[in-house]
């Protein structure tokens, strides 16, 4: 499965403005509440939820929130990208600015840690992070996600 066949235009947010982690997943989770039909406040206690388990930033300037959903029919996978870097609580400390949103549904164990391995494997690549931070549109964003995920 490759990213670019499950990633949403219309998720795919180049400019998030908040300055903390809910608000963050807050701005996430919006165009997916809308996708979906799923309340929004849900979504969002969802993704708090997973945080408290342990924060989903997992270093480099990458946070991949993520959760399941019981009312969901199938997996759905934003984008966000934060300019000035958000305290994600990530692993190294460091600024999180690069962010997968990850929905899938409550029976879908496979499909979600296989598609958590790919966007961590592709964002491996320091030149492929480095253009999606440059990147000023979500056409450019899924253009560099389907050629880089092409390599895999």
């Amino acid at each position: 499965m490759k990213i670019i066949d499950v990633i949403h235009k219309d998720t795919v947010l180049v400019d998030l403005q908040s300055s903390d982690k809910k608000g963050i997943l807050e701005e996430l989770a919006k165009p997916v509440a809308t996708i979906t039909g799923i309340n929004h406040e849900d979504l969002v206690r969802v993704l708090m939820e997973r945080e408290r388990l342990g924060s989903t930033g997992i270093g480099g300037g990458i946070g991949i929130p993520h959760g399941k959903l019981r009312d969901l029919d199938s997996l759905i996978l934003g984008f966000g990208l934060s300019k000035k870097g958000v305290d994600f609580e990530s692993l190294d400390g460091k600024p999180t600015h690069i962010f997968f949103l990850l929905f899938t549904p409550d029976n879908s164990t496979g499909l979600h840690l296989k598609l958590l391995a790919r966007i961590s494997r592709i964002l491996k690549n320091d030149l492929f992070k480095e253009s999606l931070l440059k990147a000023g549109s979500s056409d450019e964003i899924l253009c560099l996600i389907k050629n880089e995920d092409e390599e895999f």
